[in-house]
């Protein structure tokens, strides 16, 4: 037999044997289907029996809301205790739970916290299901691909919350929206989102395809045509997954117009998706005198947000390091004018991300003319807002900016970013007068606020004046109305 006719035969051979291999391969790939198809119906079949017990010995329904940092002191919490009121005072006859992965307090502390820090109080109490894992949505947890294994980790730790409590509605009020399936499929809960901040958008795709380093975007990822190209195809293919999870939701509400274009174009929901803008506490703020303040010694620019890397404290000091080399020589000089920089940390991350900003300000010569504020109670914030001239707002596409309008609300000159719900939403013409100013980087922040403490006290009133006016439309009754009516359908599906 020659090599040609004995290599026929090795592959007739070989054809003949993967094809006795098929059938067995395709009946074990039918079984193992079948298995996990049993698995799945037997763990929903199982959580729903826990829910229907859970219903009987409570005879009401409940509704829960998927919140591990509930206790922080960010707009993002204030949405979450206004929406339990709103629901609270609405609906007599649901229970509210809230999953938390704050484990060094009791719900009565948090409680506390919330009235504390946003003026909020329960009509009644809420239970709270305490989460034992938060640290797999840790963003330190994964310092390559974070967020790939913060949605991970956000199933694994939405996997605990549902064994441990079955609701009737579920509310992803975080951006947890590869917890949705998870409720929805495996709960059996009707579940909604509200959505302050698309875990992934187009302008991020945009940075990563441009090259152009940000916080997020790393100068050694920019500096790479390879590794920017890899990004790209992993933030494309993340988005999809993420569009995907996302689309299960029943009600998607977000808290801008800039949140809805990037929601719309990820999710495609349109139906299922309306805008409800969050709750901001204005009417706390415009007992605050509005007077002309020419003859004021001494002007504080202040900032209200949490000391997380994407609000870019370090832009504001180092443009504020300009302003004062300009007023140097100037009129008051560098003593005439102070930073104060308020905000929570949620971890000792953020602890860590003060410490550095400290170290910014002594590097740069301004640690005397710059004050940090850090948790602190909600009539120290409203001190501090009165004292001040100017609201100072940096984060690039922030999604909504609640600290802008308690600026604004407060009567203070707003001085936010050119991008996002600030450009959008808020900082915009209201009855065809200015309501405030907007820049992008650090020269134009610094030009910027060199103009409003060169205006005229009366033209810097009226500005002050329209600013207050225009954001009547971001109080807290305008966001209960809004989020009352969006979750109304979701809430008629309730038997009660």
């Amino acid at each position: 037999m020659s090599g040609h006719d004995q290599l026929a035969h090795y592959l007739c051979e070989l054809t003949s044997l993967l094809w006795k291999l098929l059938l067995p391969l395709l009946f074990l790939c039918v079984l193992l289907v079948a298995v996990l198809v049993l698995l799945v119906l037997a763990v929903r079949f199982w959580l729903q029996s826990n829910r229907t017990v859970r219903r009987a010995r409570d005879g009401r329904p409940t509704v829960a809301f998927f919140h591990p940092y509930c206790n922080a002191g960010g707009g993002g919490e204030r949405v979450l205790w206004c929406a339990i009121r709103a629901l609270q005072n609405r609906y007599a006859d649901i229970n509210f739970v809230v999953y938390t992965g704050d484990l060094g307090v009791t719900g009565q502390q948090i409680l506390e916290g919330a009235r504390r820090r946003f003026n909020i109080l329960l009509p009644r109490p809420v239970h709270f299901v305490f989460l034992r894992h938060r640290l797999l949505v840790e963003p330190g947890l994964f310092p390559h691909f974070t967020l790939l294994g913060q949605s991970v980790g956000s199933v694994f730790l939405g996997w605990e919350a549902l064994t441990e409590f079955v609701p009737d509605i579920y509310i992803d009020s975080m951006g947890y929206a590869f917890t949705l399936p998870l409720f929805r499929y495996l709960g059996g809960c009707s579940v909604a989102s509200y959505v302050h901040y698309p875990t992934i958008s187009t302008d991020m795709l945009s940075v990563v395809r441009e090259r152009n380093p940000r916080f997020n975007n790393p100068d050694y990822i920019s500096n790479s045509l390879f590794l920017s190209a890899f990004k790209v195809v992993y933030y494309c293919l993340f988005a999809l997954l993420y569009g995907m999870a996302g689309s299960c939701s029943d009600l998607i509400m977000v808290n801008s117009s800039w949140t809805l274009d990037h929601i719309l174009s990820l999710w495609r929901s349109p139906n299922r998706t309306c805008v409800v803008y969050p709750p901001c506490d204005v009417s706390a703020f415009t007992d605050i005198p509005l007077e002309e303040d020419g003859d004021r010694k001494c002007h504080s620019i202040i900032s209200i947000g949490q000391f997380r890397p994407e609000k870019d404290h370090r832009l504001q000091i180092r443009a504020f390091k300009k302003v004062l080399d300009r007023r140097r020589e100037g009129l008051g000089g560098r003593e005439a004018l102070k930073l104060v920089l308020i905000g929570g940390c949620r971890n000792q991350e953020d602890e860590d991300r003060v410490l550095m900003l400290r170290g910014l300000c002594q590097e740069l010569g301004v640690a005397d003319r710059v004050e940090f504020k850090l948790n602190v109670p909600f009539e120290e914030l409203k001190r501090e807002m009165g004292e001040a001239t100017i609201g100072l707002h940096t984060m690039w596409n922030e999604h909504f900016g609640i600290g802008v309008v308690e600026c604004m609300a407060a009567g203070k000159v707003i001085l936010a970013h050119k991008s996002g719900g600030p450009k959008l939403d808020i900082v915009v013409p209201f009855e065809g007068g200015q309501t405030g100013f907007l820049a992008d980087d650090e020269d134009g922040y610094a030009e910027a606020i060199q103009r409003i403490l060169a205006m005229p006290p009366s033209s810097c009133l009226q500005i002050r004046r329209n600013a207050r006016q225009s954001v009547a439309r971001f109080s807290d009754q305008e966001f209960e109305a809004c989020f009352l009516a969006a979750v109304e359908p979701l809430i008629g599906t309730l038997e009660r």
